[in-house]
């Protein structure tokens, strides 16, 4: 078993101040795979104390100084990208295939999306002809606090991680505990690009100890949060006492509409992006909506891409599903199969394991049909590999079943109508949204409506949220 207790604070690993041991679980063996220590006040202290004092000089390296460091991360984190995929399938389940290819690709993306946005990015502006003496100044915000999730752990952390830096700030990470050795790993890279001592540091801990600590505390400026609603809230309610600036990325429901006019791989491109990542991903198409005429063909459609799919042992390669990342997500999402089971129509999947797996948290990938956006499954975010099928009988029927949800992060259209899409796009209350399967072609702005947070990570977007506006007239040059 691992042992990986240390903490990265003011550049070195460090001990804690208390030992608090809590074991890291292989969600496909349930058996602990490594050990970390939660961190305490005395911790998470320590780290912003070192970022506090690392901010000044920071924030004055130049921009081409921070680019340099930033293409020796870019550098480090490929070489070590087989270490990474490791880690991400061991702590939470992702099959290595999908840990090398989509988790860990999705850090090199965004370090090289946020490395080219910074490129081109100007600090300072005169933005008005006619008044040559002012200027907008974008000044990095201060030293935040970035809590990132479990099910996409660099894909946040790099998301987060990498724009702060990028434009002066100075940072403490705190991971999930249940997908820490990521992180750590990332520390690593970070320590091996050469940044300065305080400007990147790293506690684990839970959200009840150092994730409320960094929400509270004084010399923090900035929260960034991805994770559930609920936590959001109480991270929100955490920062209101020092006023700090909060960005929240959330959960969803996304809405996906298949109109009678869609391609005939729509429906089947719906499930499997529905259940990638065993359906742990906040931006999943969890909801389809059908058009009526097509409903009971798109259900079979449906059904039998769900019952295709393996389950199985994320050591091995292959395409199949792993296991969910702990029991306490099985268990919910059990609960709400369940639920759906009563309240809907099975057509897929179901309660219990897959067949042959009596070990692991692996869950049946599960279609439920005959659904009403007012029934729990419609309602909740399951957070596994679980499609809720819902008909429509038109065009402003979909749109109101789709709006008619607390969240608004990605909703996706199913049409060969141009001009439909535009309309239906128009109208959705999301932050995102996908049409006909296609994704972002380059760094893009990701965040969500309503209870699906607010900000915008990614790109020249994610680069601003880290900072402060400042307007000044009487400067010349």
């Amino acid at each position: 078993m691992l042992d990986k207790r240390k903490f990265y604070i003011n550049g070195a690993w460090v001990n804690p101040a208390q030992p608090h041991d809590c074991d890291v679980i292989n969600p496909a063996t349930e058996d602990a795979c490594a050990v970390i220590s939660l961190g305490d006040q005395a911790d998470t202290d320590a780290a912003v104390a070192a970022a506090k004092a690392a901010f000044g000089g920071w924030a004055d390296t130049s921009q081409a100084d921070r680019l340099e460091l930033l293409n020796a991360l870019y550098s480090e984190y490929k070489n070590r990208a087989g270490d990474m995929a490791e880690a991400i399938s061991m702590e939470m389940g992702a099959p290595i295939d999908l840990a090398g290819t989509a988790q860990v690709g999705s850090g090199i993306g965004h370090i090289k999306g946020f490395i080219k946005a910074f490129e081109n990015y100007e600090a300072e502006s005169a933005p008005w002809p006619n008044s040559p003496n002012e200027r907008l100044i974008r000044e990095p915000i201060g030293v935040c606090g970035l809590i990132t999730p479990w099910n996409w752990p660099m894909n946040q952390v790099t998301l987060k991680v990498v724009p702060a830096l990028a434009v002066g700030c100075t940072v403490v990470l705190k991971p999930s505990e249940i997908a820490p050795l990521s992180s750590i790993v990332f520390s690593e890279i970070i320590d091996a690009a050469g940044f300065p001592k305080g400007v990147y540091n790293m506690v684990n801990g839970d959200g009840a100890g150092v994730g409320s600590q960094l929400s509270s505390h004084p010399d923090l400026d900035m929260i960034s949060f991805t994770g559930s609603t609920r936590a959001g809230r109480l991270i929100t309610k955490a920062a209101a006492e020092t006023i700090k600036r909060v960005t929240l990325e959330l959960g969803g429901k996304g809405a996906n509409i298949v109109f009678a006019d869609a391609d005939e791989k729509a429906v089947k491109r719906g499930v499997l992006q529905c259940f990638g990542n065993t359906g742990q991903s906040c931006n999943s198409p969890t909801r389809m909506l059908v058009e009526r005429s097509y409903y009971d063909e798109a259900v079979e459609i449906a059904a039998a891409t769900a019952e295709s799919i393996q389950v199985g042992d994320p050591a091995k390669n292959g395409r199949q599903l792993g296991p969910v990342v702990s029991q306490a997500q099985y268990d919910k999402i059990q609960g709400l199969i369940e639920v759906g089971m009563n309240e809907g129509r099975l057509v897929a999947g179901g309660l219990g394991r897959p067949e042959g797996l009596n070990r692991g948290y692996y869950v049946r990938p599960t279609v439920i049909a005959d659904v009403s956006n007012d029934m729990t499954i419609a309602r909740e975010e399951v957070f596994g590999p679980v499609l809720v099928m819902i008909p429509f009988e038109g065009e402003e029927e979909a749109i109101k079943i789709a709006n008619d949800t607390v969240y608004g992060l990605t909703n996706y259209i199913q049409t060969q109508d141009p001009a439909k899409a535009g309309r239906v796009a128009r109208k959705l209350r999301s932050g995102m949204i996908r049409v006909n399967g296609l994704d972002a072609a380059q760094a893009a702005p990701f965040g969500g409506y309503k209870q699906s947070g607010n900000g915008r990570e990614g790109g020249i977007w994610g680069l601003e949220d880290f900072t402060e506006l400042k307007h000044s007239t009487g400067i010349q040059d």
